[in-house]
């Protein structure tokens, strides 16, 4: 599902002009960035959290030249953890959800 998606699905269920929509959704995900890019963690309940960490430094191969080591330099990344929620939606099997 693409942005374009969720614009006229929301621009159909509320009857928003979809220009309207696509403005508050793109405004949504600049906010998203931005906090992350400043390292902040973003909670959205029964969703999830967004957080920004750091990966170390390791060496890792060339696919296809198995001998060749490649050293990968640490940086940053970002991590995302589903909400109980959204586990047990997602799930949606019956199996009871651990809290991981």
């Amino acid at each position: 599902m693409t942005k374009r998606d969720f614009v006229v699905k929301i621009s159909a269920e509320t009857g928003i002009v979809q220009q309207d929509v696509l403005a508050v959704v793109q405004k949504l995900l600049d906010h998203i960035t931005d906090a992350l890019k400043a390292g902040e963690h973003i909670e959205f309940r029964d969703f999830g959290a967004f957080d920004v960490v750091m990966r170390k430094a390791r060496t890792g191969r060339n696919p296809n030249r198995p001998t060749d080591t490649v050293h990968i330099p640490p940086r940053r990344t970002v991590k995302f953890k589903p909400g109980k929620k959204m586990r047990q939606l997602v799930m949606d099997d019956g199996t009871p959800v651990s809290d991981v």
